[in-house]
């Protein structure tokens, strides 16, 4: 191996040493030549590396003036360094908290800014400024005395937000009194309510869903009210038919039964239906349409009862093409504006379906009665004779027949307070629903419909009752109001 070079004959091309023999004159020499000439001319020695360090131990070394470069000082030159600095940092920060006492300070746990801003004595401003931190925990060392000091009027200067927290909290418990005290009487309302439901032999079944949120027990005694009124508003003319020169009843029966197929087809929900058949009745009631147009008035109240009812409604082309294309997309959209703008765009039709439901509930939701209760709302449609009645009236007439058909019960109290109708009242609808399932089967597509499983078979369950029982209902004056 070739001997190792010392360290003077060692040639050093990096710039930034201080100790490679080049004569450029850098500011760290420059300072030392200032400093040397304002001393009298001594010249202060370089520092030197560490590996001179080793070796000439009996030389004293000193810090370089420099700060821009910091790799040839010693582990002790930089903790004394870090000292000096904390200690120049703390003289600093008392001298002008001292100097200015508006100053900006340093946060501690026992100097907050809340404290900063409470106190507006200017002592109490110099106490805090050259307070003394608090010693860490298990160091041993006692508080002073100016610390508790300033605790205590760090105390002193926070209760006054308490006070007012206090007083927050007796009105907020002054306001849930009220509230508590409001829901009481509200309460005591409703079960005096229920107490004159069960003197006249009702059961309150809107008690027990008020926790449910969905059943809207508080106001769905409100919402029935609000829907019988817009009956009255909803319903058609029951003889529009004599306005109509080309139009007749059993063309109308004709439409509706091709529509329930289509409904079917389209697996619509039971509500579309219902107003499709009202969107029809409805504009016939104000309009005089043709022949040929019957079947684009039926297409387009199904493509707008479909849009209003349904969560996802069927593409205009959909409805064309179950029309055989004998319309144009162009034609039902010319159409879906005409008929609403004959109608005022007035879609609040209170359905039947909605009546049915609140009845089923006071029947112990029984699905086969309410299956068939379904089938026989829906002759409703397809027969003229019902134009005249209420949808409660017919949704209430169904439940009854369909009751009576499958042996339950008799229609006590509590069906008629939540159908809104007595047994009386429900005699004239009642008979229409009996003379329509005695005769023949006039619309195929509804017969096959709930002829299926999935209905209960329905219109063959209700036929071959009505086959049996039709002569104790429909005597002779009866089938003559219902003939009528």
């Amino acid at each position: 191996m070739p001997p190792a070079r010392s360290l003077r004959q060692r040639t050093v091309t990096n710039e930034n040493d201080e100790n490679a023999t080049s004569t450029r004159l850098t500011r760290a020499k420059a300072a030392a030549l200032s400093s040397a000439d304002l001393n009298g001319g001594e010249l202060k020695k370089p520092v030197q590396s560490k590996k001179a360090t080793t070796t000439t131990s009996n030389t004293t070394q000193r810090r370089r003036a420099a700060l821009s470069n910091i790799s040839n000082v010693t582990k002790t030159d930089l903790v004394d360094a870090k000292d000096a600095k904390k200690a120049a940092s703390k003289t600093g920060l008392t001298s002008k908290s001292t100097s200015h006492p508006g100053g900006v300070q340093k946060l501690s746990r026992s100097n907050t800014t809340r404290a900063a801003l409470g106190v507006k004595d200017a002592n109490k401003k110099a106490a805090s400024t050259t307070e003394v931190k608090r010693p860490g925990s298990g160091s041993g060392v006692k508080r002073s005395s100016s610390q508790k000091s300033v605790k205590e009027d760090l105390n002193q200067n926070e209760e006054p937000p308490r006070k007012k927290l206090g007083v927050e909290k007796k009105k907020t418990e002054v306001i849930q009194q009220q509230i508590i005290s409001e829901n009481v009487t509200e309460v005591e309302v409703d079960v005096g309510g229920a107490k004159d439901l069960e003197a006249e032999g009702v059961m309150d079944l809107d008690t027990e869903d008020l926790d449910d949120p969905l059943m809207a027990a508080e106001y769905v005694v409100e919402i029935f009210d609000y829907l019988r009124d817009l009956e009255h508003e909803t319903l058609p003319s029951p003889d529009y038919i004599n306005h109509q020169p080309e139009l007749e009843w059993k063309m109308r029966g004709i439409l509706i039964d091709w529509l329930i197929e289509v409904h079917a087809s389209f697996r619509l929900l039971p509500e579309t239906l219902f107003l499709t058949v009202n969107i029809i009745d409805r504009f016939l009631s104000a309009e005089i349409v043709s022949l040929d147009r019957l079947q684009l008035v039926g297409v387009t109240a199904m493509f707008i009862a479909s849009k209003y009812e349904e969560i996802l409604s069927p593409h205009v082309a959909n409805f064309s093409q179950v029309a055989d294309d004998t319309f144009s997309d162009k034609e039902i959209l010319d159409a879906e504006r005409h008929v609403l703008a004959t109608l005022n765009y007035n879609m609040s039709y209170p359905n039947p379906m909605n009546f049915l439901r609140r009845i089923s509930k006071a029947d112990n939701y029984d699905i086969e009665t309410r299956t068939l209760g379904k089938y026989l709302m829906e002759i409703s449609l397809l027969d003229h004779k019902f134009m005249a009645y209420k949808q409660s009236h017919v949704a209430a007439a169904a439940m009854y027949l369909a009751r009576l058909i499958l042996d339950r019960p008799e229609w006590d109290a509590t069906l008629a307070h939540y159908s809104g109708y007595t047994e009386e009242e429900i005699q004239p609808v009642f008979l229409l629903m009996v003379d329509y399932l005695h005769r023949p089967v006039a619309h195929e597509a509804f017969f096959k419909k709930y002829a299926s499983k999935k209905f209960l078979k329905a219109s063959i369950v209700t036929r071959q009752w009505a086959k049996r029982y039709h002569s104790l209902y429909l005597n002779s004056e009866l089938g003559d109001l219902a003939q009528s």
